[in-house]
């Protein structure tokens, strides 16, 4: 990896940490920030996980034993560095960190959650109407962390995300599109980006064929990361 690289990937490690941690927050769970991992001694929400690596050169002592490393588990191995296997964990997932110039606004049409009542309505077309309670309305308070929301011409939530500013970058997770259609979907919100974070570079992560329909949205991969899960 070369230097370039290894800045774009910590700064995607360390903005999407953020995020995590804001979540746990949001929860009443406070995290650790340590010099080369963010850990939570408290077992954090469903789907976020316990530990985040910040530097490759993190080990053992920076994750698994500062964290309840029982059953569940979770590790984002950012730098696909780790072998936790001796501990009891399994590969989840392997994905990539992306990067892309920061956008210029189009057409518009993507929006800010700004009420419970939409955040909510948002959390159930995410999920497919099978989530509640994941992002709590206390995220709304912090406009460092945005939910970006397409509209279909009923008013329902059709597509969307999450966009999370820190120092450098702003990063995107739980992109989705009711109707599957990654490549609408990233263009909403890549022009709300352009519109409501303007002049950032964009991060995440992802892999197969969201990964494929990233790079499409000018996204480059950057860098490999790894999600260890404790059975």
């Amino acid at each position: 990896m070369d230097i370039e690289q290894d800045v774009r990937v910590r700064a995607a490690a360390r903005n999407n940490a953020e995020w995590c941690a804001a979540l746990c927050r949001a929860h009443g769970i406070t995290g650790t920030w340590g010099p080369r991992a963010w850990t939570s001694a408290r077992r954090t929400p469903p789907l976020y996980p316990d530990a985040v690596t910040l530097d490759p050169g993190a080990g053992q002592r920076e994750t698994v034993e500062r964290i309840d490393a029982s059953p569940g588990a979770s590790v984002k191995d950012s730098f696909a560095a780790l072998d936790l296997a001796a501990d009891g964990f399994e590969v989840l997932f392997d994905a990539q960190w992306i990067h892309r110039p920061a956008p210029e606004a189009g057409g518009g049409g993507w929006e800010l959650v700004r009420t419970e009542a939409e955040l909510a309505a948002w959390e159930q077309a995410w999920s497919d109407g099978d989530g509640g309670g994941l992002f709590p309305p206390a995220l709304l308070a912090d406009d460092t962390h945005a939910f970006l929301a397409a509209r279909d011409a009923a008013g329902r939530i059709v597509a969307g995300a999450v966009a999370s500013r820190s120092e450098a970058v702003v990063g995107v997770s739980n992109l989705f599109a009711a109707d599957g259609d990654l490549d609408a979907a990233w263009a909403g919100c890549l022009d709300a980006l352009a519109r409501h974070r303007p002049g950032l570079d964009v991060v995440g992560y992802e892999s197969g064929d969201d990964l494929a329909a990233a790079v499409r949205a000018g996204f480059t991969p950057v860098g490999e990361l790894r999600i260890w899960l404790r059975h």
